[in-house]
């Protein structure tokens, strides 16, 4: 769930955050009027609708997807970190900020990949060389939105470029095109912004077999720039219904997937998966996780929408009880989940949510109570939009770490 906006490549971007953007969907009723399942939302009824054509999937895996099927366990246990210019000057991207983070990912999560999402080139590409550094795997996906194709395929291209220098130096790295690219790329759902895309979903005001068309050729597109730049392995983040994104994933060779489920048993995780690994390929899950509140599973993608940013500060709506057990306990039910299926890897969304700051004495502010993020940033002057801030870890990060560390990452 990354930053989406108008930057240029190199620049720096003022877009919205997806958070914000996820909560204005959830406010709006994406999916209700539209027909379609909520993005990320819990989907344990599959929508009516009948997919497009699609390529028939391989009949058996291939020799290399097999060879990981062998495997026990995940490969890969990551989590995602978002660059991206921020709300305010004090949580945007900082080099300092982002060392110290990685840091702690690889020496106190235990994790062995980083999922580096967002947009600005150099952001990117710093953050990129010092997981590299660190020696953690990385899984590198540009997004850039609400800005031309071109641009976006040019910034695709540039970041590419980067990662593929860093493999030819010996890092390990996996390049993902892009995310649900329905959401965030001009001209493939009707609507010059997010925010006017949101509105014609919810109204209906779309064709579902032109979107889809759109959408798989500016898809085909993308991923034509990342075998252009880069020789290692690509992979793409869909949403997790396939009635509407309906991926050609002949053009990848990891197939990812951004997933917000909740089931009362673990046995239906494992069969909704399943349909995503019948084309024989490894299966990434891209995005998971969960908010910090009682109920947040059940929300899926959309808790966000807890938050009233109508008001200034934004409060948080209703009687939510906060509860960082919650989120831990879905986390670690979910890298159960995956680690019997001998995923190719699983990145836990996101390592921190910069503008969703804590409030232990004030509830009606904590917006960490909606944040997917598995440390609450803390701000030295709560009341003061310039203050400096500090993140501490929430239970769902010593969960996440006590797993990884023993899985050996």
């Amino acid at each position: 769930m990354e930053n989406t906006g108008n930057g240029k490549g190199k620049g720096e971007s003022a877009g919205i955050s997806r958070a914000r953007f996820m909560a204005a969907a959830a406010v709006m009723g994406v999916g209700a009027a539209a027909g379609l399942p909520a993005t990320g939302a819990s989907a344990s009824t599959p929508p009516s609708r009948s997919p497009s054509p699609s390529p028939s999937p391989s009949k058996s895996p291939s020799p290399r997807a097999a060879a990981e099927g062998d495997a026990r366990g995940l490969t890969h246990r990551g989590v995602v970190y978002t660059v991206g210019a921020g709300e305010t000057p004090g949580t945007a991207w900082s080099e300092r900020r982002m060392r110290a983070d990685v840091r702690a990912i690889a020496d106190d999560l235990h994790a062995d990949t980083v999922e580096v999402t967002g947009d600005g080139v150099e952001r990117l590409n710093a953050t990129a060389s010092e997981v590299a550094g660190r020696g953690l795997h990385v899984w590198l996906q540009p997004t850039l939105g609400d800005v031309p194709e071109r641009e976006i395929l040019e910034h695709l291209a540039e970041a590419g470029r980067h990662g593929e220098r860093l493999r030819k130096q010996g890092a390990r790295v996996t390049l993902a095109v892009g995310c649900e690219f329905w959401l965030f790329v001009p001209g493939i759902v009707p609507g010059a912004d997010v925010f006017e895309r949101i509105d014609n979903l919810e109204k209906g005001n779309f064709d579902l077999a032109k979107v889809q068309k759109r959408l798989a050729a500016f898809t085909a597109k993308a991923a034509a720039v990342g075998r252009s730049v880069f020789r290692g392995r690509l992979s793409y983040a869909a949403m997790q219904d396939p009635t509407f994104e309906n991926v050609d994933w002949n053009l990848f060779d990891i197939v990812g997937i951004d997933y917000y489920s909740y089931f009362p048993q673990r046995a239906d995780y494992v069969r909704e998966l399943r349909k995503f690994q019948r084309w024989g390929k490894p299966l990434a899950i891209t995005e998971f996780g969960t908010c910090t509140f009682v109920g947040a599973p059940e929300q899926g993608g959309m808790g966000w929408s807890i938050v009233d940013y109508g008001k200034t500060p934004p409060e948080i709506k209703g009687n939510v009880v906060r509860s960082e057990r919650v989120q831990a306990a879905y986390l670690t039910d979910l890298l159960d989940v995956f680690e019997s299926m001998n995923l190719h890897a699983a990145m836990a969304f996101e390592f921190v949510t910069a503008d969703a700051p804590h409030r232990p004495d004030k509830p009606l502010y904590d917006l960490d109570m909606a944040s997917y993020a598995i440390v609450k940033p803390i701000k030295d002057r709560p009341d003061d939009p310039s203050s400096g801030w500090h993140w501490e870890p929430k239970e769902a990060f010593h969960a996440v770490a006590r797993h990884y560390g023993r899985a050996g990452c």
